[in-house]
């Protein structure tokens, strides 16, 4: 309830960056060093949404900025499409369900996903993207109210009124290479529908 009440109060991405860090309900809050909050061209048409911060992640303040998030850079570089990008046509907008590292890296509880949920609602709200990719389980979680990426990923969902496509999570990929022929016709189908 008080998620929901500071995250519908937030005019702003900014005023939401300043409700999230102020907000101290959330156990994984006091583990962690830094609120990572988003990264990449908040007018972007995609608006891409991860599980949680690891580590590295954690220390910078931004969320993929590990091995998977480099991954992550170079799969979208392949349509097109990057974080650093000045104009919103071909930028990237990245988030994540949480913004704390939960603590060893595990998967945040449905709980913690619930607790943050109504903050996400109102990142996306905010941020407005034509199409969101959600990827990993916890992003399905909190989109889609479902999990087991691999049966999800590939098929268009929605979520708060827009087009959604569940993904492997880049982390997956590193570990599950031959997944990564499938996250290639998943970025495709992105590219496509963006282009329409």
């Amino acid at each position: 309830e008080e998620a929901r009440r500071a995250a519908a109060a937030a005019p702003s991405l900014e005023a939401l960056r300043e409700a999230m860090a102020a907000y101290d309900q959330c156990d994984l809050k006091r583990g962690a060093r830094n609120t990572v909050f988003s990264d990449g061209h908040p007018a972007a048409r995609l608006m891409l949404i991860g599980e949680a911060p690891g580590r590295e992640e954690d220390a910078a303040g931004r969320p993929f900025v590990g091995r998977a998030g480099q991954l992550l850079d170079r799969m979208f570089a392949a349509i097109g499409l990057s974080r650093t990008s000045p104009d919103a046509e071909t930028a990237l907008y990245i988030t994540n369900v949480m913004p704390w590292r939960p603590p060893q890296n595990r998967d945040p509880s449905p709980e913690e996903v619930a607790m943050m949920t109504p903050f996400l609602a109102r990142h996306v709200e905010l941020a407005a993207p034509d199409l969101i990719v959600a990827t990993g389980n916890t992003a399905c979680a909190a989109l889609l109210g479902r999990t087991g990426i691999t049966r999800l990923r590939g098929r268009w969902a929605e979520a708060w009124g827009r087009p959604v496509m569940p993904m492997c999570h880049p982390a997956y990929l590193l570990r599950n290479p031959e997944a990564k022929r499938e996250a290639w016709a998943d970025l495709l189908e992105v590219k496509a529908r963006l282009a329409r």
